[in-house]
């Protein structure tokens, strides 16, 4: 496995080529990527995207960030008002409290709206979603990046995942199998032309 700063390299030469930002040679397939790594590596992952989100965008590539775990914290701040999540999670065993995020976050109605509503009014060229690990397990990856494809359609997206994409399973912090999810490309095989 390549270390962090390879591994974001390699990531900036594949999303600075015009074939990626156009989503060329991709056979129709929609242009999602992940960006599997290491969850310990995290500290040093998330300087790396600050850094490569820096670099694409000094040059002339907008890229649009969507945290979920700042997005969620942003929907409950104005479903129950701020700082109220943490009464709510003394009230009520996990299990409820559990649902009760869900239901508040509810994939379809509540959060890929909110974040549709983001795309619609960003000129990115590029989408970039992080913050996976730390909304599971009220969110999970395979139900984010399911829907996330019908909003998504005018730039390529890159999920950053803490954990394994062999190209049909994700495997949350390299433990934990979500469902099978077929329809992204690992970022590590992009080829590029030479």
């Amino acid at each position: 496995m390549k270390n962090v700063a390879e591994g974001f390299e390699h990531l900036y030469k594949s999303i600075s080529t015009q074939d990626f930002l156009e989503m060329k040679s991709l056979g129709g397939e929609i242009p999602f990527f992940v960006s599997p790594y290491e969850a310990k590596d995290q500290v040093e992952v998330d300087k790396a995207i600050k850094g490569l989100k820096n670099k694409l965008e000094n040059h002339g590539i907008p890229v649009l960030e969507i945290n979920l775990y700042d997005t969620a914290i942003e929907i409950i701040n104005q479903e129950l008002g701020e700082g109220e999540i943490f009464a709510l999670e003394k009230e009520m065993d996990k299990d409820e409290f559990k649902q009760a995020l869900q239901s508040i976050l509810d994939i379809n109605e509540v959060l890929i709206p909110h974040i549709k509503q983001k795309i619609d009014t960003s000129r990115a060229k590029v989408y970039f979603l992080t913050g996976i690990g730390l909304v599971f397990p009220f969110i999970r990856s395979h139900n984010i990046l399911n829907n996330l494809q019908n909003v998504a359609k005018e730039a390529p997206t890159v999920a950053f995942f803490p954990g394994k994409y062999n190209g049909y399973a994700l495997e949350l912090f390299g433990l934990l199998k979500d469902d099978n999810y077929y329809r992204a490309f690992n970022i590590d095989n992009y080829k590029l032309k030479a």
